[in-house]
C-alpha cells in the first residue's frame, strides 16, 4: 500500500493507500482436494501437483510513469523437473541470482486482461536469498507483456484496485 489517497470510481469513496501488489495463493491448476495428495504440495512459494507439474512464486513487475513505485503481481509459473529441482537446490544459497533465467508457462489468470494471462511464456529470473524471483515476459502484443515493457499509469493502476476491491 502507498500514502496515495484516491476517490474510488465504484464506491464513491476516498480510499487511503493505494495498493500496488496484488497476488494469487495458488497456480490456476491447484484445487483444493490436492491438499491431500501425497505427491502435491502448495506451499508459500512453490507448488508440487501429482509430482508432474512444478511451480514457483514469482513477481511481475511493471513500471508506474507518474509514480516512483513500481506496480506488482504476485504469479505462479512452471517449471520443467529439472529447472524446478535446480532452482529448489539453490534456494538458500548465494550468489544464486547468477543462474541462467529459466523457461517457464505463466499458470495465473491476472483479471483485467483480454485474451487471459495462462501459458504466456516466460524466464524466470532467481534473485538473491530471501527475494522471490522475477518473471520476464516474451516480448508479445499481449497486453500484459507490453505493459511490462512500456509501463502503467496511476490510472491503471487505480483501476485494477478498484475492480480488485469491488468485484462485481
Amino acid at each position: 500500500m502507498h500514502d496515495q489517497r484516491y476517490q474510488c470510481r465504484c464506491c464513491g469513496q476516498q480510499h487511503e493507500g493505494l495498493p500496488f501488489s496484488y497476488g494469487s495463493d495458488a497456480p490456476a491448476y491447484w484445487r483444493d482436494d490436492l491438499a491431500q495428495d501425497e505427491q502435491s504440495l502448495l506451499d508459500d512459494e512453490l507448488c508440487i501437483i501429482q509430482a508432474q507439474h512444478f511451480f514457483v512464486r514469482a513477481r511481475i513487475v511493471i513500471p508506474v510513469l507518474d509514480a516512483t513505485a513500481e506496480f506488482d503481481w504476485t504469479v505462479w509459473v512452471s517449471l520443467s523437473r529439472a529447472n524446478f529441482e535446480r532452482m529448489t537446490d539453490l534456494w538458500t544459497t548465494p550468489g544464486r541470482e547468477r543462474e541462467p533465467s529459466y523457461f517457464g508457462w505463466l499458470s495465473s489468470e491476472l483479471p483485467g486482461y483480454e485474451p487471459t494471462t495462462l501459458n504466456l511464456k516466460t524466464r524466470v529470473h532467481t534473485r538473491p536469498v530471501g527475494e522471490r524471483p522475477s518473471v520476464e515476459l516474451e516480448p508479445t502484443d499481449h497486453p500484459l507483456a507490453v505493459e511490462q515493457r512500456t509501463g502503467i499509469t496511476l490510472d491503471r493502476v487505480q483501476r485494477f484496485a478498484e475492480n480488485l476491491l469491488h468485484p462485481s
